[in-house]
């Protein structure tokens, strides 16, 4: 059964936003646009998230099925090999800040709303997180999320999707033809108990990322590649 979670906690700190900008010097200016911007977005924000439990049935090599529905990835494999139950989800900002009006061309001003959009989205992660721990008592979870390594492509997520019924019913987010999710400012994947600390960043050499969590390590890499 899909749990929704709407009445989800938001701050939105008008100097996080400024720092996003990485401004070389302080701009009155901007300052005062963010902080009209924040007055105007903390009324209509409302972060959600979506999730449910499910059960690991098979395995086979690197396929799992989990409630029916296949996944192909060697690292999530290994990360549900003695695990059954897990938590796909999905988070997201909400559509509701999508009904700002932004002059055509004010790139800045638009920029702002996106940072601002991912605040709401932090929000709603670390909410889902903490109420997952809480209510199944879990000392430590971890997420995959599909697209962030190649090992987990983003094709996964319409077998994510279908394990959540109607995403777009429940909290407002869609599934585009591209594997995209509309808004834009969401995100998907499967939490699920952990002894150790897991982030895929671990296992991504990629050097210029904006989303990185955690730095490559190449110890940790190979050692998904022998197990």
């Amino acid at each position: 059964m899909v749990e929704v979670l709407e009445d989800i906690p938001l701050d939105i700190k008008p100097e996080e936003i400024i720092r996003s900008l990485r401004l070389r010097k302080p701009n009155p200016q901007i300052a005062e646009m963010v902080n009209e911007l924040v007055k105007a977005s903390a009324p209509l924000a409302r972060p959600k998230a979506l999730y449910k439990i499910s059960y690991v049935e098979k395995r086979d090599g690197d396929i799992l099925e989990i409630d029916g529905v296949k996944f192909s990835s060697r690292v999530l494999r290994i990360n549900l090999n003695d695990l059954n139950r897990v938590f796909p989800y999905v988070t997201t900002c909400g559509r509701e800040l999508d009904g700002i009006q932004i002059s055509e061309g004010d790139l800045l001003k638009s920029f702002c709303l996106e940072a601002i959009k991912m605040s709401a989205l932090r929000a709603a992660i670390a909410y889902l997180a903490e109420y997952l721990q809480k209510k199944y008592a879990l000392p430590k979870i971890a997420r995959m999320n599909p697209g962030s390594l190649e090992d987990w492509p983003i094709t996964e997520q319409g077998p994510l999707f279908s394990l959540l019924g109607d995403v777009e019913k429940s909290i407002g987010v869609t599934l585009k033809p591209s594997n995209l999710m509309q808004p834009l400012k969401s995100t998907s994947g499967i939490y699920f108990a952990t002894e150790v600390t897991f982030e895929s960043c671990q296992l991504c050499p990629r050097e210029v990322c904006s989303g990185r969590r955690a730095a490559y390590s190449t110890e940790m890499a190979e050692k998904y590649r022998k197990l």
